[in-house]
């Protein structure tokens, strides 16, 4: 299996979008509904009902808002908070389906998220991302690494380089419980990066063409699952 890169991943995508005709909301819809399957699989609702997903105004806060729908179709207690105002007629719409889904809209940081929630899904930012960080979405990275609680990461633990990982400061940075790659793991991925963090591939969308013809080297889902576990 191949660990890719930032223009690698970028290509990919490009492809899917043309070669392949898929739409951002399709993929957007399997992205999303792979990482509630992996956050279900790992931390069940029995266990951890109240569940909060920070959402940035990227594709990575797209598959959060899908995801943060397919969690309360679950049966948990489904919170969303979109850190970054306006939002993008894409999320906009995206939100509007998760209110109607019964998920409940946070309009502001919640100060202590350790007594209103038991996990956390981390959508902030994906693999497009290079520091430094902005400066109106540090509040939410800062949530995201001082809550105290486990966290799931959508493709990219938010605050990561794609390629070389954690920041230089360790101590200061996001280490997630659970990482959700997303159509192939970013090098950022590797089991020497992410530790003892739990590690599923999602998005079952890659063609076998397109994921030959670079070399991706796939592990198969088995049956009908959204998501396989890589470590």
């Amino acid at each position: 299996m191949r660990y890719l890169g930032q223009e690698e991943a970028r290509a990919l995508d490009v492809e899917l979008f043309s070669k392949y005709q898929f739409s951002v909301e399709q993929l957007m819809e399997l992205a999303g509904l792979s990482v509630a399957v992996a956050v279900a699989r790992c931390f069940p609702a029995r266990t951890h009902p109240r569940v909060l997903t920070v959402c940035g105004p990227g594709n990575n806060g797209g598959d959060g808002l899908v995801a943060a729908r397919h969690l309360a179709h679950f049966g948990y207690e489904s919170t969303v908070w979109c850190a970054r105002r306006p939002l993008s007629p894409l999320h906009e719409r995206l939100l509007a389906q998760c209110v109607q889904s019964g998920v409940r809209e946070e309009s502001t940081p919640p100060p202590t998220p350790r007594d209103s929630y038991d996990h956390i899904v981390d959508a902030l930012f994906g693999f497009s991302f290079r520091p430094p960080v902005r400066e109106e979405l540090r509040p939410a990275l800062r949530l995201l690494i001082e809550s105290d609680l486990p966290t799931s990461s959508v493709d990219i633990p938010s605050g990561w380089d794609v390629e070389h990982g954690p920041p230089m400061d360790i101590a200061d940075a996001l280490q997630p419980a659970l990482l959700v790659s997303l159509s192939a793991p970013k090098l950022c991925a590797r089991p020497e990066l992410i530790g003892n963090a739990l590690h599923f591939l999602g998005g079952r969308f890659v063609p076998p063409e397109l994921a030959a013809r670079m070399q991706l080297a796939l592990p198969s889902y088995p049956e009908q699952e959204q998501v396989v576990r890589l470590a």
